[in-house]
């Protein structure tokens, strides 16, 4: 078992899926308050990852990253490192790639919120992140783990995304998906077995948690 790359993978989804959320609560809750012509645009742009193949995205994402580039040079010049082909570009291309899979459970979530907890965080006459934070969240709790439980899943997943900005460098991006492929490769079928089946085994125990807690925000929404 490639239990390096293991563990590389778990760090991997777990920083990308808390920074994930920092962002997508306030993109799926300004996009759920926003009324405008060009809702459509911005919402299309979160999206597009859904439908982009990842290795479009990967390729993008890799000449954004280079040294000659804005992205690239300014953390040359902050970190004196490149960009590319490191386990922070991997987590960058994560957030990007996996920004959809939080957005839009949360922006459901906020869409189907009864005006009733609105109205009382209007009421408290706090700030807005404090209201959002006090009343908001804990009323959409389902959906904030719904889209943290997608966002690790498909970060856990990423291939083409991670192989373009990554490579393939043992103990800093060499994550599952990429060891998965290498031991095909090599026909060395055994490994290959191992990883693919802790890769399904994990898969479908989040999903089945998934499907209950949607079934458990329906409920929800139907009592309300």
């Amino acid at each position: 078992m490639d239990t390096t790359a293991v563990f590389l993978t778990l760090k991997l989804a777990g920083l990308s899926t808390l920074l994930l959320m920092l962002l997508a609560v306030p993109v799926s809750w300004g996009l759920s308050r926003w009324n405008s012509h060009f809702k459509s645009v911005v919402q299309a742009i979160v999206a597009l990852p859904l439908v982009l193949p990842p290795t479009v995205l990967g390729f993008y994402l890799l000449l954004a990253f280079a040294p000659n580039s804005v992205i690239g040079g300014w953390w040359l010049t902050l970190t004196g490192e490149r960009l590319a082909f490191t386990f922070e570009a991997l987590v960058l291309g994560s957030v990007i790639y996996s920004l959809p899979f939080a957005v839009q459970p949360l922006y459901a979530g906020f869409s189907q919120l009864h005006p009733h907890y609105l109205q009382t965080a209007k009421m408290l006459h706090l700030p807005w992140f404090t209201r959002l934070k006090v009343v908001v969240l804990p009323a959409i709790k389902p959906s904030l783990l719904i889209a943290a439980g997608l966002s690790f899943a498909h970060t856990i997943g990423e291939f083409g995304v991670v192989l373009m900005i990554g490579g393939n460098i043992p103990g800093e991006t060499r994550v599952v998906s990429i060891a998965l492929f290498d031991h095909v490769e090599s026909l060395n079928y055994a490994s290959a077995h191992q990883l693919a089946a802790l890769l399904l085994i994990f898969s479908l125990l989040l999903l089945i948690a998934l499907y209950w807690l949607q079934g458990k925000r329906r409920l929800k929404w139907n009592v309300m």
